[in-house]
């Protein structure tokens, strides 16, 4: 019988070159480096703010009221409509003031003819006394009852003026451009018996004041700024406000810082500040909440990076850049304020040539080699927001 072993021995030889074949196709290729973009940090002057919530008031308002009794006869405007300075806005009846003007008017061209008469009386007299004709008794009394008269005769001048006021307050007219309230009384109401009337309320809303205060720490670092600058607020101008409602984007508007308190309100610890603002189109209305953009230092250099490029450990805020070698290294760096754009001042940390990992960060680890691809801080920002996925 033929012997097998030649046969075996033949398998097993081509088994094992079978299974070697195998092994050379499976062995462990590394992938490729991950493709990551990155970008310089963006050297640039840019302007710091301090940020605030403050609140819309009227720039005028006065309530308007009756100030001499009467019935009221007119309603010269439409419940809250906008007027002009000295628009009517209420009559009271005037015909008993103008009665009473004319009274007094009469008493005092009454006083006049009575100074007339007694001024030439005491001429005469004045006259007659040299030759004896009068006696200085009588000289007196004549000089009394001129002086008498000329006393009345500035009374009745002073009854005229008050009659003229009293007129002239049954006419209430817009003392500045605003909108009125509704009426608080109806025509054929009597009004100001006994006290003032309150009839309504008018607000003057262009221009507008926005309101706000700021905390003890901030003021004391924007006076240590000036200080090291040598500046005053006087030197500075004209100091912009960014303005923005609760329902905008950014600050859109722009007002003009108006005010600053002369103390801190031991109360609050915070300085009470104002800005006015044109409000041409009626964007503002007294009494809203304004977030509020105040610039505290102008023109300071500064190394921006996008802020979706800094991530946090527990060393603090850091970034990730490629080295001259491609490969992934953590910087541990210190921040500043978020400027325009979205993107990040760093303090300290960075320099200027330094390649951040702005995009594909997730597939960025420290130590690995990566491909970068260059891009501008400014454009990664954009991107980033416009993502709105922080560019991970």
């Amino acid at each position: 019988m033929p012997s097998r072993r030649p046969a075996l021995h033949l398998g097993l030889s081509l088994a094992v070159l079978a299974l070697a074949g195998c092994g050379d196709r499976n062995t462990y290729q590394p992938p490729p480096p991950a493709e990551v973009t990155v970008t310089k940090p963006e050297e640039r002057k840019v302007t710091l703010y301090m940020e605030v919530t403050g609140s819309s008031a009227a720039y005028n308002r006065v309530d308007l009221v009756a100030r001499v009794q009467g019935f009221l006869e007119k309603v010269g405007y439409k419940d809250g409509a906008e007027v002009k300075k000295g628009d009517l806005l209420f009559q009271i009846d005037p015909k008993d003031y103008q009665i009473q003007l004319q009274i007094a008017q009469a008493t005092q061209a009454q006083q006049e003819a009575l100074l007339k008469q007694a001024d030439a009386d005491l001429k005469r007299k004045q006259d007659l006394v040299k030759t004896s004709a009068v006696s200085v008794a009588q000289l007196d009394d004549s000089r009394a009852k001129r002086d008498s008269t000329e006393a009345a005769l500035l009374q009745a001048k002073g009854q005229v003026e008050q009659a003229k006021r009293n007129l002239e307050y049954t006419t209430i007219v817009a003392p500045f451009d605003g909108t009125v309230s509704a009426r608080l009384v109806d025509p054929g109401a009597m009004v100001g018996a006994g006290e003032p009337t309150k009839l309504a309320t008018i607000v003057q809303q262009k221009p507008i004041y926005i309101k706000f205060n700021i905390d003890e720490q901030q003021v004391l670092a924007v006076r240590e700024r000036m200080r090291e600058a040598g500046v005053t607020l006087k030197d500075l101008g004209p100091i912009p406000v960014g303005l923005g409602l609760q329902n905008e984007q950014g600050y859109p508007h722009e007002a003009t810082l108006d005010y600053v308190a002369p103390e801190i309100d031991a109360g609050t610890g915070t300085l009470a500040g104002r800005a006015i603002f044109d409000n041409k189109d009626n964007i503002l209305t007294p009494g809203l909440f304004v977030r509020v953009r105040i610039p505290k230092q102008i023109d300071v250099p500064s190394l921006l990076v996008p802020d979706v490029s800094l991530g946090t450990s527990q060393e603090g805020r850091y970034v990730l850049i490629v080295n001259d070698k491609n490969v992934v290294e953590q910087r541990v760096v210190e921040v500043g304020d978020l400027v325009d754009g979205g993107l990040r001042i760093i303090t300290s940390g960075l320099k200027p040539d330094d390649r951040v990992i702005v995009g594909g960060l997730m597939r960025a680890l420290p130590g690995n080699t990566v491909v970068p691809k260059a891009t501008t801080a400014a454009a990664a920002a954009s991107d980033a927001k416009n993502a709105g996925t922080g560019g991970k």
